[in-house]
């Protein structure tokens, strides 16, 4: 009974973050404490309970935003395939600024001095760095792509936050898969057509390798 109370808060506790963070990002830090629980199914009580004051839930919301940020670029570092750790960190950061910018932006402007993100950013860069160095290594990124590219593809994915929500997703990974293939090393042996022909007849198309 005891455990199944822990897994019930934990529950609610992620279901009010998920809740703050869109909203957040939607509507900015105005949303009310009552609109939240709202959006997360949760009574009044049991979101006090866990945050006595709205404050305590934008600040646990932002980290809960900094935490899956890190998550992505460890989970992409961690890949024992350079480049598929590549393109997972390339599209899954996307996704997320997509979503959330809007509270990220908001939080920053109303609280510059609460988290320390230019220490996150920089540690994260150094992870980022790592796995593009890994890629460029594999072969498969091209040699000539450093961190600073990076940041401008995250720069030029942020004008798809005012993309409709119904379609957003579709529309960053659409763009993702743009940036990946334009960053993707080309095959290295190109074949004429003859020589398609006749490999197709023996041994079966070659594919391109997969993002």
């Amino acid at each position: 009974m005891t455990h199944q109370l822990r897994v019930d808060a934990r529950e609610n506790r992620d279901r009010v973050l998920a809740a703050a963070r869109e909203l957040f990002a939607k509507s900015g830090l105005e949303v009310t404490m009552r609109q939240i629980a709202r959006r997360a199914d949760v009574g009044p009580a049991t979101l006090y309970r866990r945050f006595p004051t709205k404050q305590d839930l934008v600040l646990e919301a932002f980290e809960d935003e900094l935490a899956e940020c890190s998550s992505i670029v460890y989970d992409g570092a961690a890949d024992p395939d350079p480049w598929r750790g590549f393109c997972d960190v390339i599209e899954r950061t996307l996704l997320l600024n997509a979503r959330n910018q809007g509270f990220t932006d908001a939080f920053m402007s109303a609280h510059p001095d609460v988290v320390d993100f230019e220490a996150h950013r920089e540690e994260l860069g150094r992870v980022v760095s790592t796995i593009i160095r890994r890629a460029q290594a594999a072969g498969r990124l091209r040699p000539d792509f450093v961190f600073d590219d990076f940041v401008v593809i995250l720069l030029a994915g942020r004008g798809l936050t005012a993309a409709p929500a119904p379609t957003r997703d579709a529309a960053v990974r659409r763009f993702a898969a743009f940036m990946i293939d334009g960053l993707r090393v080309a095959d290295r042996e190109p074949r004429t057509q003859a020589g398609s022909a006749a490999g197709e007849g023996s041994s079966g198309p070659r594919r391109h390798p997969r993002s």
